[in-house]
């Protein structure tokens, strides 16, 4: 499975010629079909992963501040929109993802199911119609 754009990204310094330090380059994100460039300008690339995905056996109260947290990181980044639809379109399962944990996206994605089932049913054949 690929690795989600929250990856742990830091970037180390080694030394270079002369004692200088040389920046090492940022490792790349595997590509996936249908990814768009969003990931490159989003913030969480230089956020831990541990902000954006549950470790195992987390306390609740944990969660939640961890959740609340990565979603202010969220808030404050230009590509949140592109972020939440890849997540809506994937559906992507675990972690904060443009501002929603795993939990909001199921939620949101019942709703689009409803809303979708409601419009592709024909007027007139309704519950109501079928009692009139």
């Amino acid at each position: 499975m690929p690795h989600p754009p929250h990856q742990s990204l830091q970037v180390a310094a080694v030394q270079g010629l002369h004692g200088r330090p040389a920046a090492v380059p940022k490792p790349r994100i595997p590509a996936r079909a249908g990814d768009g460039p969003w990931h490159a300008d989003a913030v969480c690339r230089r956020d831990e992963a541990g902000l954006f995905f549950a470790p195992s056996k987390e306390p609740t109260a944990a969660r939640l501040s961890r959740e609340e947290a990565a979603k202010r990181v969220c808030a404050r980044c230009p590509v949140m929109v592109a972020c939440r639809e890849h997540a809506l379109l994937q559906p992507e399962p675990y972690g904060v993802w443009g501002g929603l944990t795993a939990a909001e996206r199921r939620v949101v994605l019942a709703r689009m199911r409803r809303r979708s089932a409601e419009l592709r049913q024909a007027p007139g054949t309704g519950p109501i119609a079928a009692a009139g």
